[in-house]
């Protein structure tokens, strides 16, 4: 089976730019960015990041509002201030190196067990299995027989003894790939797949790939929460230096009232700051 996926990757891999490097502060970055963005719009925004911000030092040295320019297009954007914090805390705590122990990637800031997990694999292949949700669907499936197989320990034990020595980096991104392309949570590609004589989720008749259908959206995105917030933050990202900007009118289905909520909002979660005499004036956040 190990064979089956890795043959099938090397005719086929997703030419993604992050796959070209194994430095661990570019895996890392990378990984941040992938956590909630598709992955073609991730390799875009990650050669300009690390461009920009080449190793964790610079980003240390940057401010918020720095970071918060880059991230510019990627949406959620705390993930861009808890990866500032990372950056800070391998320089302060590591010597501006990027750790190779999963007790000490965990306890940087924005970095769970998933992503420290990639890292190690990626990175510094080390025989452990990165489990977000499309490696762990394909794993449950193919050699277990089913998703939720076994509990999540026993699983992430399994996974970590599945994982090909010293070919953990391609192993990750091969099950990524089979994922997306082939094992996907509805109407799975199964005929295809590289792992379809193999698969005992197959063999057992796919006995939960029905489709189901997809529930119809109770708001346009424009009307959501993400959608102001992304506008608010792009007014700041264009205003030139440090110049305020005033957010006292409505702003597309949001009223002048809701706009200044979430400008409060996101000065309490510091990615940006408000006037101390003029709450509805902010900036992004400096410090």
């Amino acid at each position: 089976m190990q064979s089956a996926v890795l043959d099938w990757y090397a005719a086929n891999a997703r030419d993604l730019a992050f796959r070209r490097t194994s430095d661990p502060w570019s895996v890392l970055v990378s990984e941040v960015i992938a956590q909630q963005t598709q992955a073609s719009r991730a390799a875009a925004a990650w050669e300009r990041l690390i461009a920009e911000f080449p190793t964790p030092a610079e980003l240390a040295a940057a401010s918020p509002a720095a970071a918060i320019r880059a991230w510019r297009g990627l949406g959620y954007n705390r993930r861009a201030i808890a990866l500032r914090a990372a950056a800070i805390a391998i320089v302060d705590e590591h010597g501006g190196v990027v750790p190779h122990e999963y007790e000490a990637l965990t306890r940087l800031p924005g970095i769970g067990p998933y992503t420290a997990r990639a890292v190690l694999a990626i990175a510094f292949d080390q025989p452990v299995a990165a489990l977000d949700t499309n490696i762990r669907r394909v794993l449950g499936r193919a050699f277990l027989g089913g998703e939720g197989a076994l509990p999540p320990r026993r699983l992430q034990a399994t996974a970590d003894g599945f994982v090909p020595p010293a070919r953990a980096a391609t192993w990750t991104h091969a099950l990524m790939d089979v994922g997306a392309a082939f094992c996907r949570k509805r109407d799975p590609r199964c005929v295809a797949c590289p792992l379809a004589t193999h698969c005992r989720y197959l063999a057992a008749g796919r006995p939960t790939a029905a489709s189901k259908p997809v529930p119809a959206r109770t708001k346009s995105f424009p009307a959501t929460t993400r959608w102001l917030r992304g506008r608010i933050l792009d007014r700041l990202r264009d205003a030139p230096g440090r110049t305020w900007v005033d957010f006292d009118v409505a702003i597309g289905e949001h009223s002048a009232a809701s706009v200044a909520d979430h400008v409060a909002r996101l000065a309490a979660e510091g990615l940006l700051e408000v006037h101390h005499r003029h709450p509805r004036r902010a900036r992004l956040a400096r410090s």
